[in-house]
């Protein structure tokens, strides 16, 4: 019985795969598998590769955006899914608008709810790809569930709000690798060109040991204001993601996990520790969890520091979003915000970062890493490279939570510390649906739970 079933299974993969070869073009591949031959298909449905989009706000629907760009089309968006309707149906007006008949969601494969995930993933085939893009709180579930079906995906940052979850995320990217699917992580600047280059030259030594690497992200954001009374507090909630920890994380983990993955790429390694401090302005406004300040301190095995130092106010503050990297014989500028476009970097002829000083530096790039993290991904689909990322930005992700348990608790984390925590900000994550209280209350004036140092955990 257990010879039967192994080989039921492996004729099953097999004919999977077959069907993907050939409605991909594939066509001398897929006769191999089959022993027979495939005449070729000129229709060029049978080269597209579908998606579904879960999670229809800005940056979902700017990843379908970016999928169409990709030179390793076809793509066409084939089901949609949210647990809000108008927004899921703003999504799909807009993206109809700009890529006409690729966007191929007729109504009843818009799909509205908790579970309206699965309902889209189930719409898709050996080969296609589930766009994870809503919320890091139902990312690990959603990951479950698509390498389940045995769909590739592409799942935006951050990952998950606590480590649990993380370690969840792990596990399913495990069980992905063995099924041969791809997964393409939302750290978009790993796929930057002239960010390869630059890492390629501190590989080779050009900078010398590196001694210090510093991140910036001080720019205004804004407040959220006091609920609605006719607002329902869950949605409420996950409508502003980024100002409750159980949905995202915070604002602090679900922006500055780029950063954080910036350090760890750069240094090729992974924190052994982590401290700060952080606070929120005495004249706050904002009625959400998170705090307004942060200046973060991650150590590595060798020693090396490398900080985040981050402010979101406004007025006549200082603003700066960079990353600046210090070796023992010269430094460079990794990232530069004003440079989306661009994305240029530089090397200097000492540790004076200064435009009269440069040695070294890329041109714009051709291609910008929102596009260029798609063209990765449907060339590793079509041509069967290897291809998946989910531990390594999970990893990122931990380095994240070290640094914002540490702010948010006044403690000193490790590694080992996180890598171990079992806390989580909402435990029953998969049973959630409308009529689930919500994990976190206002108190009398609206405002919601605020880490206090000495006092806050979360790891």
């Amino acid at each position: 019985m257990r010879k039967e079933s192994q080989s039921t299974d492996a004729k099953s993969r097999q004919s999977s795969r077959r069907e993907f070869l050939a409605r991909t073009g594939q066509v001398a591949a897929a006769s191999a598998l089959a022993g027979v031959t495939i005449p070729r298909v000129h229709a060029a449905e049978n080269n597209t590769i579908r998606l579904a989009l879960i999670g229809c706000g800005g940056r979902g629907s700017g990843a379908v955006g970016n999928a169409m760009n990709s030179a390793n089309g076809p793509v066409k968006l084939v089901a949609m899914a949210d647990v809000v309707e108008r927004r899921l149906n703003a999504s799909h007006k807009n993206l109809g608008k700009q890529f006409g008949e690729r966007i191929d969601v007729p109504k009843d494969r818009r799909f509205v709810g908790f579970d309206a995930y699965k309902k889209a993933i189930d719409c898709l085939g050996p080969g296609d790809v589930a766009m994870l893009t809503n919320f890091a709180a139902f990312r690990p579930m959603q990951m479950e569930y698509a390498v389940e079906k045995g769909v590739n995906v592409f799942m935006e940052k951050s990952f998950a709000p606590d480590v649990p979850g993380l370690r969840r995320l792990i596990k399913a990217g495990e069980a992905a690798e063995k099924k041969n699917l791809k997964v393409a992580a939302g750290l978009q600047w790993r796929h930057s060109d002239n960010r390869q280059q630059l890492i390629k030259r501190i590989r080779d030594g050009q900078l010398g040991d590196i001694q210090l690497i510093r991140a910036y992200r001080v720019h205004p954001v804004g407040v959220m204001g006091k609920k609605p009374p006719e607002q329902d507090e869950l949605l409420w909630q996950i409508r502003n993601f980024t100002r409750f920890f159980w949905v995202s994380g915070g604002l602090f983990a679900e922006m500055n996990v780029h950063q954080i993955d910036e350090l760890c790429w750069i240094k090729d390694a992974w924190p052994v520790s982590a401290h700060g401090i952080g606070g929120r302005a005495a004249n706050s406004a904002d009625h959400g969890q998170g705090l307004d300040s942060f200046s973060i301190e991650w150590t590595f095995a060798d020693g090396t520091k490398a900080y985040d130092v981050v402010r979101w106010l406004g007025g006549h503050c200082h603003r700066e979003f960079a990353t600046y990297i210090h070796g023992t014989k010269c430094a460079a500028t990794f990232n530069t915000y004003g440079q989306r476009k661009g994305e240029t970097t530089h090397i200097y002829k000492d540790q004076r970062i200064a435009k009269d000083n440069v040695v070294w530096e890329t041109p714009p790039e051709k291609i910008n890493s929102w596009d260029a993290e798609w063209n990765v991904l449907l060339d590793s689909i079509r041509k069967d490279k290897p291809q998946n990322e989910t531990k390594r930005a999970a990893y990122s992700n931990v380095a994240d939570l070290m640094g914002r348990a540490a702010v948010h608790s006044g403690k000193l984390i490790t590694w080992d510390e996180a890598m171990a925590s079992k806390f989580q900000f909402h435990a029953d994550i998969d049973s959630m649906d409308y009529d689930t209280k919500p994990p976190v209350l206002a108190d009398a004036d609206g405002r919601y739970p605020v880490p206090v140092p000495g006092v806050w955990s979360e790891m």
